[in-house]
């Protein structure tokens, strides 16, 4: 138990690191995951089209294009996303997730995260934003979003699931969030 402790630790540390830099270091970094977020858009709208209600309707939305996660009785994910509002790419975000339970195996996946409200979507952008370890996501495909709806503001959505992982975990994700004008005002 205490090794597993110890193990837990080393890994939030380690995410934490990795969560410090939100944004992709380089120009050629931050230009593939604008793409492949656009991409994980157009793939979610073309394998069910009713989440365009989710699209058009939502205050926002955080696209993650590839989340990684793994573990062995402790385990973790981490990935790099964008926020969207009114369509448009306004920060860079990331999510992490440390576990503790059941789970052997790694997978890596898409997630999206839609904000109902502003109230929700500013929570995220101020980073006082995690979800659950009850929080649910739907799994992306034919008539999916036609029956899912928002819980507390947000709807979560998840698709293109690759590798196998069994678990029975608690934990939550929790994300950090970094406006692109930072990145333009950086620049001038």
């Amino acid at each position: 138990m205490i090794r597993s402790l110890r193990l837990l630790m080393l890994l939030v540390a380690a995410l934490t690191l990795a969560a410090c830099q939100t944004k992709p270091a380089s120009t050629e970094a931050r230009s593939d995951l604008r793409v492949k977020a656009d991409q994980a858009i157009a793939n979610a709208r073309a394998n069910d089209p009713s989440l365009n209600r989710f699209f058009s309707n939502a205050k926002g939305y955080a696209v993650f294009p590839g989340v990684g996660k793994g573990g062995l009785i402790v385990g973790g994910a981490y990935g790099r996303g964008i926020l969207y509002e009114n369509g448009r790419p306004t920060s860079y975000c990331d999510i992490t997730q440390a576990t503790v339970g059941g789970q052997i195996g790694g997978q890596s996946y898409t997630e999206i995260i839609f904000f109902e409200t502003y109230d929700s979507l500013d929570k995220f952008k101020t980073g006082n934003f995690a979800l659950a370890a009850q929080a649910t996501a739907v799994a992306v495909k034919s008539g999916a979003g036609a029956n899912a709806d928002y819980r507390d503001g947000v709807a979560v959505f998840t698709m293109g699931e690759k590798g196998l992982m069994a678990e029975a975990v608690v934990g939550g994700q929790k994300f950090s969030v970094t406006p692109i004008h930072q990145e333009r005002a950086a620049l001038d």
